[in-house]
């Protein structure tokens, strides 16, 4: 605890004038340091540390391509503009409105894109997504596309570069 020394009592006189008090003091530090310690421990095992957010990707191998008949193929690309357009086979794209208007929300999906999804999945079994991303468009459309992909348990889709030629295919778009 602390402590207050003073030499010679309360009172020093000397010839008959009073002199200044010089008091020490001392305050031992011990119990705080304790109560610190004690504290850090009880928050170090009573938190709970943040779990980092993954997605588990599988890779193919790298065995050189895979042949798929077009028809099996649906392109879905993503610009910049907040669209997707959605494209099977060499017919022209789709332009579908990638989130519903004035909800941006995660996992709110507009339900015309959900239900082209569904109904082309179920159409064909062998259908394959493959997913184009433009660097203009946001990283959130592309996450928000594959968890709604793996909500609808749709396990057969594939990430491709954004090319000069997607661009030309957007153009296009109906």
């Amino acid at each position: 605890m602390g402590m207050v020394d003073s030499p010679n009592g309360n009172r020093s006189i000397k010839k008959g004038r009073r002199q200044k008090k010089r008091i020490g003091f001392h305050l031992d530090m011990t119990p705080m340091v304790d109560v610190a310690f004690l504290l850090l421990t009880f928050f170090m095992l009573t938190t709970t540390f943040a779990k980092s957010n993954t997605m588990e990707i599988n890779m193919p191998p790298e065995q050189g391509e895979v042949k798929i008949a077009e028809n099996n193929v649906m392109t879905v690309r993503i610009a910049g503009d907040g669209m997707a357009y959605c494209s099977l086979g060499e017919e022209a794209p789709r332009r579908i409105s990638l989130y519903e208007p004035g909800d941006d929300s995660l996992l709110a999906l507009s339900g015309e894109l959900r239900s082209l999804l569904r109904q082309q999945t179920a159409a064909n079994k062998k259908l394959v997504i493959v997913v184009k991303i433009s660097e203009q468009a946001k990283y959130k459309y592309l996450v928000d596309l594959i968890d709604e992909l793996n909500l609808m348990k749709i396990d057969r889709f594939s990430l491709d570069d954004y090319t000069d030629q997607d661009d030309a295919e957007i153009k296009r778009a109906v």
